[in-house]
Formats: structure tokens, C-alpha cells, sequence
């Protein structure tokens, strides 16, 4: 195995909701992506390895991307996610199923 080079670990991928305290990192990401700011919030991030790479605007669909890694991937699961979110919000919230239960009638 001397030479071989060895395969690299899987990155780990995280979608989440921006908070208030993502601000900053939302600030250098637009700055990096030469956007005029922020996305419009509510806003879904990409973080590969804990690094914001991509963020998404559910509000009007504009994205900022880090243009130093390859993010399409990552603009294509926030796209995916945020039209999973937009469906269950259409549907109202959930309500909890009624156990049926069995009744014997004595007798």
C-alpha cells in the first residue's frame, strides 16, 4: 500500500435554518460571492464540514455560494429541502392520530 494514496473521508453535509448569530458568516459568504448582500430571511444554509458553503433565500429564491468550492450540489439539496419545507407548511401543522380502541361489549 506504500505509494497508494488514501481515499479521503466523507464529508459531512448539514442544512439548517439561519439564526441570528449566523449574521456574520452570512456577511462574509456574500462578500466572498460578490453579492450586493444577504439573503432575504428566512434563509436555509449548506455547511460542508461545519463551513457555510451555500445559503438559500425561502423568501425569493436567491443564493449565495462560496465560489472557491464546487456548491450546484449543495443549491440543489437547499432547493430540495426548502420545496419539502414550503409543502409542509402548506398543509397546516400535523395533528396528533387518535388510537382506536377496541371496545367489548359485556354481555
Amino acid at each position: 500500500m506504500c505509494g497508494m494514496p488514501r481515499p479521503s473521508a466523507p464529508e459531512s453535509i448539514t442544512i439548517r435554518p439561519a439564526y441570528a448569530d449566523d449574521r456574520a458568516a452570512l456577511a462574509h459568504l456574500a462578500a466572498l460571492d460578490s453579492a450586493a448582500g444577504i439573503p432575504t430571511p428566512p434563509v436555509l444554509l449548506a455547511e460542508v464540514d461545519e463551513q457555510l458553503r451555500t445559503a438559500l433565500s425561502l423568501t425569493d429564491g436567491s443564493v449565495i455560494a462560496d465560489p472557491f468550492y464546487p456548491t450546484r450540489h449543495l443549491v440543489t439539496l437547499l432547493e430540495a429541502h426548502a420545496a419539502a419545507v414550503g409543502e409542509n407548511r402548506a398543509r397546516g401543522p400535523r395533528r396528533p392520530r387518535r388510537r382506536l380502541r377496541a371496545g367489548f361489549a359485556a354481555g
